[in-house]
């Protein structure tokens, strides 16, 4: 099942017409603005930009870097949108150099960075990882690039942009896709005891109870061995974005409030019974097998997905008196398409390499990115389900496109002082720890 769900998302991902309305439509986009100039402050800038682009072109070879290369499944949909861009630009040439994003590379990476070698555009990190060519100053922030090229990013979700952001909270990255978690549901086991899928935490709760009175498990979770899924949701949604995002001294009132629901989740017979000694291997063939109704999970365990007619996931449905926003997700979306200061200082180089992240980050190219991952990875637009798609790909479609609000894990911020955290989570579903207590004891080890 899981060839065929990849054969029908992958059928549409060469579409020869990907620049239509896209980096291609930045030609559009600035004939037409002479009309919105009389009507928006913003005219002016834009009116400007459209007799440019009247004039005619000097040749321009744009160095290009990024990690789809090797086996990546994103090469194809890169190579694609590459080859489209030349078309629609015969004087652009591009000279690109993507390879596998392994240490050697990460390496290779810094030291052009740091000798003045860096390319024009790159496809890099986000993250941490990011820190050292930020500290270059060699990287154009997208408030530089709006000020001249409203559009830029036009296509791409604010909450995307915001997740993209470097580890100083400054945005220069355009983002295409990233990784979620959310609530996957054997939605036949709801409708058989004709319950509606859980939005809250009452409908939550009432789903729980009737399923444990009918011998299905609730919620496949392994509290011993992968309780993590649901450290984050509970902590965020009660905490709400800015707490659950912190580094604390000593555990906030949100995070307690959230870890000390496990105990009330085991009281109410959410988990197997025998959750403190399986593994996560074991309660996902739990769900697999229709034993459990639901289970909370991040987007590389879709690949396991069997019956794509009846799975669906959707966004976590809330705690009591929640202070995170309806739709928010735990997820990541740590890389994304930089200008470098050598592209931008260059008149010539900074409209072609607006062009070419354009190109890549639209909402036509990152449908095909998306596609070409399977369909199952958190976009960093409005995608479009492929038509044949399972109700499986259209569920996640629906959930990622209407993300709220996307926040790293705490792992990512807290370190190996998590795995305390998440050691600790029995102790706090049994009432033998309080959720304080174990909070406390892994931020002492930040310290």
């Amino acid at each position: 099942m899981k060839k065929k769900v990849l054969s029908l998302l992958m059928a549409g991902t060469m579409a020869a017409s990907l620049l239509a309305g896209c980096g291609g439509g930045k030609d559009d986009a600035a004939a037409n603005a002479g009309d919105a100039a009389d009507a928006g402050a913003a005219g002016t800038e834009v009116q400007g930009e459209a007799a440019n682009e009247e004039a005619p072109k000097n040749p321009v070879t744009l160095k290009t870097v990024s990690m789809f290369g090797g086996t990546d499944p994103n090469k194809v949909a890169y190579e694609a949108i590459n080859a489209s861009l030349k078309e629609e630009y015969d004087y652009i040439t591009i000279e690109d150099n993507s390879q596998t994003s392994d240490e050697e590379w990460k390496a290779a990476v810094n030291a052009d960075f740091s000798v003045g070698n860096e390319p024009d555009v790159i496809q890099f990190f986000t993250d941490a990882t990011a820190d050292t060519i930020v500290a270059t100053d060699k990287l154009v922030t997208i408030n530089e690039i709006w000020a001249e090229y409203p559009e830029y990013a036009g296509d791409t979700l604010e909450s995307a942009l915001a997740a993209a952001a470097n580890t100083d909270g400054v945005m220069r990255a355009v983002p295409t896709t990233g990784y979620w978690e959310g609530l996957f549901c054997n939605k036949d086991l709801f409708d058989q005891y004709n319950l509606e899928l859980p939005t809250d935490w009452e409908s939550l709760t009432t789903a729980i109870t009737t399923f444990k009175e009918n011998g299905v498990i609730p919620i496949a979770c392994s509290l011993n061995n992968v309780p993590h899924y649901w450290i984050e949701f509970l902590m965020l949604y009660s905490a709400g974005v800015d707490e659950y995002t912190s580094v604390p001294e000593t555990a906030p009132e949100g995070w307690v409030k959230g870890l000390s629901l496990f105990q009330t989740l085991r009281e109410m017979g959410a988990f197997p019974e025998d959750t403190d000694t399986v593994d996560d291997a074991y309660i996902g063939q739990l769900f697999r097998d229709k034993k459990a109704a639901m289970q909370l999970d991040g987007s590389w365990y879709s690949g396991n997905i069997e019956d794509v007619e009846n799975t669906v996931v959707i966004a976590f449905p809330g705690v009591p008196e929640q202070k995170a926003e309806a739709g928010s997700l735990v997820g990541g979306i740590s890389s994304g398409f930089y200008i470098t200061r050598k592209a931008w200082d260059d008149p010539d180089k900074r409209d072609a390499a607006v062009k070419f992240v354009m190109a890549h980050t639209c909402q036509a190219g990152v449908q095909q990115y998306w596609e070409a991952g399977g369909a199952v990875a958190q976009a960093a637009v409005e995608v479009t389900p492929v038509e044949g798609a399972s109700p499986f790909a259209q569920s996640i479609a629906e959930y990622t496109s209407a993300a709220s609000a996307i926040v790293a894990p705490t792992d990512s911020r807290i370190g190996d002082a998590y795995k305390t955290l998440v050691s600790e989570i029995v102790k706090v579903s049994t009432g033998a720890m309080t959720a304080e207590d174990a909070i406390n004891e892994a931020l002492a080890l930040i310290k």
